[in-house]
C-alpha cells in the first residue's frame, strides 16, 4: 500500500535530484537549492517536507507578483511559472519589490489556530440556521418566536399565523430540524470554549496562554478575541505580524490558504478573514 502524500514526495525528490545530476554532468557543482511556489489549498507541508531535507523552500504571496495592468494578459500555466521565475529570481538577488514571502509556521502553530477557525465557522452556521427559521415564520406572520430558547422545539406546537391556522405539516417539519441543527452546532461551540478555558487553567505560564490572560485585563477584550489576536497576529514575528494586521498574509485568518491567480488583490488567504483579525486589532 502507498502512503498517502508519497507521490508528491517522490516527485520533488526526483526533481532535485535530476537537476543536481544535470548540474554535475554540466561540471557544475550545486551548493544550493532554492525553490518557490505560490501560497495555495495545499498550505505549507511541503515547504516543511523540502526544508527538513535541505531544500530552500519560499512560499510566494500570490498578491505580491507584479503583473501588468494595462490590458488583460494570456493565463497559461507556463506563462504564470515564467512569471513566478522571474520574480523568484529577482527575490534572491535581494530586489525586494518582485514579490514577497510568505512565512513558513511550524505544525504547533497551525494547529493552534484551528480552534479559532472551528468556531468562527459555527458561529456563521448559527447565525444562519437562525435567520433561515426566522425568515421561514415571517411568511407566515409570525415574528415572536426565539430559536435560541432552549425549549423552542416544543414551543413549535402552540405557534399559530395571524389567520389562526397552526403550523403546516411541513413547515413544522423543516424547523424541527432546523432546531437539532442548531441545537447541535450551539454545543460544538461550548466544547470549543469548554477546552480553551482548560488549556488556559491547565497551562497558564505557556507563552501564548500568558499572552491571553494579558490581553483579557484589557477593558473590551473578551478572551476569543484575545485567544484570535495571539494565536493568529501576536505570535508572529514582528515582520510578518504588520503584514497580518495589513491584511496581506496569505495564512491570516484562512481555514486553509486558498488557491489565487498571480497578481491578484485578493490574496491568498480568506479576505473575510483577514479583515476581521485586522478589525480586532484596531477595536484593541
Amino acid at each position: 500500500m502507498q502512503e498517502a502524500g508519497a507521490e508528491p514526495r517522490t516527485a520533488a525528490c526526483g526533481a532535485a535530484s535530476g537537476w543536481r545530476d544535470e548540474a554535475i554532468k554540466a561540471g557544475g557543482n550545486i551548493t544550493r537549492i532554492a525553490l518557490a511556489f505560490e501560497a495555495g489549498r495545499d498550505g505549507f507541508w511541503l515547504a516543511r517536507w523540502l526544508a527538513a531535507r535541505g531544500v530552500e523552500a519560499h512560499v510566494i504571496h500570490p498578491s505580491s507578483v507584479a503583473v501588468s495592468r494595462e490590458h488583460r494578459r494570456a493565463k497559461t500555466d507556463r506563462l504564470d511559472t515564467e512569471l513566478l521565475k522571474r520574480g523568484f529570481l529577482g527575490w534572491l538577488r535581494g530586489e525586494r519589490g518582485h514579490c514577497s514571502m510568505v512565512r513558513v509556521p511550524t505544525l504547533a502553530e497551525e494547529d493552534a489556530k484551528r480552534p479559532n477557525r472551528e468556531r468562527e465557522v459555527l458561529v456563521k452556521e448559527r447565525t444562519r440556521l437562525v435567520n433561515r427559521m426566522k425568515g421561514a415564520l415571517a411568511r407566515l406572520g409570525i415574528r415572536n418566536f426565539r430559536p435560541t430558547l432552549r425549549k423552542a422545539a416544543e414551543r413549535l406546537a402552540g405557534l399559530y399565523t395571524p389567520e389562526g391556522s397552526p403550523l403546516l405539516p411541513n413547515v413544522a417539519a423543516e424547523l424541527e430540524r432546523d432546531i437539532a441543527r442548531l441545537g447541535l452546532v450551539i454545543g460544538q461551540i461550548k466544547q470549543i470554549e469548554e477546552a480553551r478555558r482548560r488549556r488556559l487553567e491547565e497551562q497558564p505560564e505557556s507563552r501564548p496562554h500568558a499572552m491571553v490572560r494579558l490581553l483579557v485585563r484589557v477593558v473590551g477584550i473578551g478572551t476569543e478575541t484575545a485567544d484570535m489576536l495571539v494565536n493568529e497576529v501576536l505570535s508572529r514575528p514582528m515582520r510578518d505580524r504588520l503584514r497580518a494586521l495589513r491584511g496581506n498574509c496569505a495564512d491570516s485568518r484562512s481555514v486553509w490558504p486558498q488557491a489565487a491567480s498571480s497578481g491578484d488583490r485578493n490574496g491568498g488567504g480568506s479576505p473575510g478573514g483577514q479583515a476581521q483579525s485586522s478589525g480586532y486589532a484596531r477595536a484593541a
